[in-house]
């Protein structure tokens, strides 16, 4: 099973540096990929806006920016986003600092994009939360033609591109992997149909099997190899405020263990470990963390291999 950590925006209080040694502790430990969440602005509860599952405040640094950042200073453990909120950034951009990060990492790029849930961030920049699923579509196909292609034509409702040219190509190419991630049937359809993978959140157990056996039944109507598709979970929703069972299951490693075990028998083939996670149920230093994540990881590859 390949293991995955969500690396934490909570550590840039302690600099730059330390950012850097938690990244490179990671790929010591012996993670396969680093991965980071995005949101590029956060919404404060209002009247008539929905309830968001963290507070407006809480930290997040710039997703790309970031594993840029990573990518410079490790040499061996893969990079990802997990996932880009896709379709309220603008693709030819997205494209390039994709690309960009792929050529200076030596190919090591994984990219996972979804659709998001916060209008209020649509709104803020300036992009359309009611069509993102039509946006996420182009986009998805606007970005690996200019991966892939020599020169780029392509003419969508949201997005346009006219005998264009994007140079360097990345290492990987058009085949930079792209996996999907969320779990309403029009993400598990996009999975099956376009993506290399799915990430799931929040989905483990039967809930999950079931979402896999859809997303491979989608790649076969697409006359797509179901078998070829890769499948990640978190192996814990993030933690919640007032309830402690989000809070303290990091701290609590033989569960983690067995709950990646049981992913495993599910049909997933990648788990994600939480490290903001592993910041709230008690290692509030980047020592701490570091001695946590090398606990799990242990305790997960005993479980799994």
């Amino acid at each position: 099973m390949k293991l995955t950590v969500e690396f934490p925006s909570v550590i840039h209080r302690d600099g730059p540096d330390e950012i850097a040694r938690l990244a490179t502790a990671i790929e010591g430990i012996g993670y396969d990929e680093i991965d980071i969440f995005d949101h590029v602005i956060n919404g404060y509860p209002i009247e008539g806006r929905a309830p968001a599952p963290y507070p407006a405040t809480m930290p997040l640094l710039e997703a790309l920016v970031t594993l840029g950042y990573i990518a410079a200073v490790t040499e061996r453990v893969g990079l990802g986003t997990e996932v880009l909120v896709l379709p309220q950034r603008q693709p030819v951009l997205a494209a390039k600092q994709f690309s960009t990060i792929d050529t200076l990492s030596g190919g090591r790029l994984r990219v996972g994009v979804g659709v998001g849930w916060q209008e209020s961030e649509y709104d803020a920049l300036g992009m359309d939360f009611h069509t993102r699923g039509r946006a996420m579509d182009e986009a998805i196909e606007l970005m690996q033609a200019c991966w892939r292609d020599e020169t780029i034509e392509f003419a969508g409702e949201h997005f346009r591109a006219e005998s264009m040219a994007m140079e360097p190509k990345p290492p990987q190419g058009g085949g930079i992997p792209l996996w999907i991630g969320g779990g309403s049937k029009a993400a598990l359809r996009r999975a099956g149909r376009v993506g290399d993978g799915w990430m799931a959140s929040g989905m483990l157990g039967s809930q999950g099997a079931d979402a896999i056996a859809e997303v491979k039944r989608e790649a076969e109507l697409a006359d797509r190899d179901p078998e070829a598709l890769g499948f990640q979970c978190q192996l814990a929703t993030p933690p919640r405020a007032g309830d402690p069972s989000t809070r303290e299951y990091w701290a609590r490693t033989s569960e983690v263990a067995a709950t990646a075990a049981a992913a495993q028998e599910a049909g997933f083939g990648w788990a994600a470990v939480n490290v903001t996670g592993v910041f709230v149920a008690g290692a509030r230093s980047i020592d701490a963390m570091i001695e946590q994540l090398g606990v799990l990881h242990d305790a997960i590859r005993s479980e799994t291999g």
